[in-house]
Order: C-alpha cells, then structure tokens, then sequence
C-alpha cells in the first residue's frame, strides 16, 4: 500500500498560507510520538508494528509539508 498522497497548499488570493506548516507538521510528529509512547507503555490495544508504520508514514507526510511550504515561500513551484 503505496499510496501519494497529494497535499495543496491553503493560501488567500495574495498567496498567503492559511495554516502554518509548523503547526501541521509538529502536530503529525507529535501524534506519531504519543503513538509510540503508549506502545512503549504496554498498550495493549495498539499494534507495535502498525504504529510504528504509520509513525514513519506521518514523518513523512510531515516533511512533505515542510518542503512544500519551504518552496513555496522561496518562490518555487514543488
């Protein structure tokens, strides 16, 4: 399951971003990092190796983030 997952850009008609990408990407993070912190607590109700998967997958997504919003910011079209 390899999926893309596009993610456009919430900006105003001055092409102001809407939400910020540091809010977004540290709120992926942190999730995925309480994920794991209940894993390691022994929670038995999540599998270790699905959240650490979709750990990884919010990393990710996190860092698209980032690097769509550091582009868009420098003027670039990624």
């Amino acid at each position: 399951m390899n999926r893309e997952v596009t993610l456009p850009l919430i900006v105003d008609d001055r092409g102001t971003l809407q939400v910020s990408a540091a809010d977004v990407s540290k709120l992926l993070r942190t999730l995925g990092g309480r994920w794991l912190h209940l894993v390691e607590a022994g929670a038995e109700d999540l599998d270790e190796d699905t959240v650490a998967a979709l750990t990884i997958e919010l990393a990710k997504l996190a860092d698209r983030i980032d690097v769509a919003c550091i582009a868009h910011s420098s003027g670039g079209t990624s």
